[in-house]
């Protein structure tokens, strides 16, 4: 198998599995007994809120399926609290959150909806498609979303996204498919672009996201000031920032002829263009990478004996140390520190 066909592959499969994964998790949301209560202990959400945590979805088969959870950065197998705000995906920093949902009635929408404080909501924006990612500037000014969409010209590769980045509260920079692309050191208007999943450095300025296009997968930085995009590396996908700035994590597609095509985590130094794949996780990792801190990497998987039922992993970056269970029925974790 070529590598642009094994890329191809994987981009397809990936969103596929996402979807099914999605579809998967709303029908059980609808089987769940709302009258079971989480199998964990609760907690006050106050008291969680005092200090560090971690923000995330709930996804046990219970009362509170797919509702915003919290547990206390130093005790993440503790009680949570639960917010009463429910996510398709979700994203923190202190003081405010981004919550992209499905609003199903007679006519499915979906939605991007921010929240102060105190879970509420403040300003709410339509989406055009299936949510998938969404990311905070550091200081929560900025935020991003990345929804799948169908009716563009190059759908028979299997899928299309719309990725925006607006400011809380404030002005839409609109769809990042109209930035200016730097490919290579030529600027370039391919049809085929697709554009996903934003992270943002501290100066509200610049980001980083991926490009695909010809195949092949692109590490582009953002300036939103002058609206371009510059390719710095390739086969990345998913990039999400250390909270040092010094690295970014991603998921690196690989592929064999036995197994086919799956993700691997992986972390690339910005300074010196190194590259380290962490083969100690061999599952199938479609996810946008959180860092728990600046060595260790958290990331959601779905669970193989419970359909619609995914947990948070934590992995060492040193490329040694095998993965660990962090947060059983998760998805979708922000930590606040």
């Amino acid at each position: 198998m070529s590598w642009r066909a094994a890329v191809l592959g994987a981009i397809v499969v990936g969103v596929v599995a996402s979807s099914t994964a999605y579809g998967l998790g709303e029908w059980h949301h609808s089987r769940a007994d709302a009258s079971r209560a989480p199998a964990v202990a609760v907690a006050d959400r106050t008291a969680i809120e005092a200090g560090p945590r971690i923000v995330f979805r709930h996804t046990g088969l219970d009362a509170e399926y797919g509702v915003v959870a919290e547990v206390s950065l130093d005790d993440p197998a503790g009680p949570r609290a639960f917010t009463g705000v429910t996510c398709d995906r979700v994203y923190a920093r202190p003081g405010v959150a981004t919550c992209l949902k499905t609003d199903r009635g007679v006519v499915t929408h979906y939605e991007a909806d921010d929240l102060d404080a105190d879970w509420k909501q403040t300003a709410s924006e339509p989406l055009p498609g299936l949510p998938s990612r969404t990311r905070l500037s550091p200081d929560g000014t900025l935020a991003s979303s990345t929804v799948f969409v169908n009716g563009d010209s190059y759908v028979t590769t299997g899928f299309s996204t719309r990725t925006v980045v607006r400011r809380i509260g404030g002005a839409s920079y609109g769809d990042l498919e109209r930035f200016t692309l730097v490919l290579d050191g030529k600027r370039v208007s391919p049809p085929d672009r697709n554009i996903w999943g934003v992270t943002f450095a501290p100066d509200d300025k610049t980001f980083y996201a991926t490009v695909a296009t010809g195949g092949r997968t692109y590490l582009v930085r953002g300036d939103l000031a002058a609206r371009t995009l510059t390719t710095i590396a390739d086969h990345v996908e998913c990039p999400s920032l250390s909270p040092d700035g010094s690295k970014i994590a991603f998921k690196e597609a690989r592929s064999d002829r036995s197994r086919g095509s799956w993700w691997t985590p992986a972390v690339l130094d910005l300074a010196t263009g190194k590259r380290t794949v962490l083969t100690t996780e061999n599952r199938n990792v479609d996810d946008q990478i959180e860092w728990l801190d600046d060595d260790t990497l958290l990331y959601g998987l779905p669970r193989e004996d419970a359909d619609g039922v995914t947990d948070v992993w934590a992995l060492s970056t040193d490329g040694t140390t095998a993965p660990r269970l962090f947060l059983p029925d998760a998805w979708s974790p922000a930590v606040i520190r």
